[in-house]
């Protein structure tokens, strides 16, 4: 993995906000999550994001737990803090506090709620948040399926590298592998676009993607990486192979509603992180051996994280 903001490299999982029964965080789980990503060659982390459940999280508990991964990780990863709120104001105190903490780089969605209609209210929303934190990179995450705001990624480039001093890129998660690619080539790769679509990531190779930021590296994160050393060794045939088993179990994840699926999927390979928070819909324990089933059926088993081997002295 490469630090330099415009040559991030690999996986970087966006690991889940551990909770217990409760609803309330689990902070002592933190590094128990933080450690299976390092012994499963993950090589950083995007916090307090979708799959962090940071729009249903306050203020002070993004805070913390942003805090509680950056000690963990303990400079082991790159620690990307998602800092967007629809509240600017809140925003750029989350920006500031991410630079306090230690954490490598800042990324942010505009308000959510009353949306950005244009590339230069974009590129305004998001001066105003970098400067809570003007000498940490700033990212614009890219998630239309959940924003509701889809814009040109390309213009975006042109503009924000010009008026935010510390823009590096994008957080791309949208299906567009065309536009993906635009922006990987814009202005002769001067950008870091980290793909987020995990069941595209081989496409994304193809366009010539080098980092990506997803869920599913949090429990299947061998895949991938023998996925990206397959297609770099010109095995497409094999890469194609395992890319559709990730296409496989996106559609299970899918069929039982998506990131509560993937927090039982957690649970199953060992390293459980509770249940999701309203709104989201909690996982049923009668659900837990049927996505098993489900899972065991297309191999998954045979790729999850799994923690390093106990060292015998």
């Amino acid at each position: 993995m490469s630090t330099s903001t415009s040559h991030i490299t690999g996986l970087l999982a966006a690991p889940f906000t551990p909770m217990h029964a409760d609803g309330t965080i689990n902070f002592d789980k933190v590094p128990d999550i933080v450690n299976l990503l390092i012994d499963n060659k993950v090589k950083g982390m995007f916090v307090c994001g979708s799959t962090g459940e940071g729009p249903s999280l306050t203020t002070e508990e993004r805070k913390q737990l942003a805090a509680a991964f950056v000690k963990a990780a303990n400079k082991r990863l790159l620690v990307f803090v998602h800092v967007g709120h629809n509240s600017i104001t809140e925003a750029r105190e989350l920006a500031a506090h991410a630079k306090e903490i230690g954490a490598d780089c800042i990324s942010a969605t505009p308000s959510t709620y009353f949306k950005v209609d244009s590339i230069d209210l974009l590129v305004s929303c998001l001066q105003e948040i970098a400067k809570g934190a003007p000498s940490l990179p700033l990212y614009y995450y890219n998630i239309p399926a959940l924003t509701g705001i889809s814009l040109d990624m390309v213009k975006l480039l042109e503009k924000a590298g010009e008026a935010i001093p510390s823009f590096a890129g994008i957080k791309y998660t949208a299906p567009l592998i065309h536009d993906y690619q635009a922006c990987v080539n814009f202005n002769n790769n001067k950008y870091d676009i980290l793909y987020g679509t995990d069941e595209m990531l081989l496409g994304a190779l193809a366009t010539g993607a080098k980092g990506f930021i997803g869920s599913t590296y949090n429990f299947i994160a061998p895949l991938y990486n023998a996925l990206i050393e397959e297609f770099n060794n010109g095995n497409l045939k094999e890469a194609q192979r395992l890319q559709y088993i990730s296409v496989e179990m996106v559609r299970i994840i899918v069929k039982y509603g998506g990131l509560r699926a993937q927090k039982a999927m957690m649970k199953l390979i060992g390293c459980d992180c509770g249940n999701v928070r309203y709104p989201l819909n909690p996982f049923a324990v009668h659900e837990y051996k049927l996505l098993e089933t489900d899972l065991r059926n297309i191999g998954f088993f045979e790729w999850v994280c799994k923690p390093k081997a106990a060292v015998v002295s």
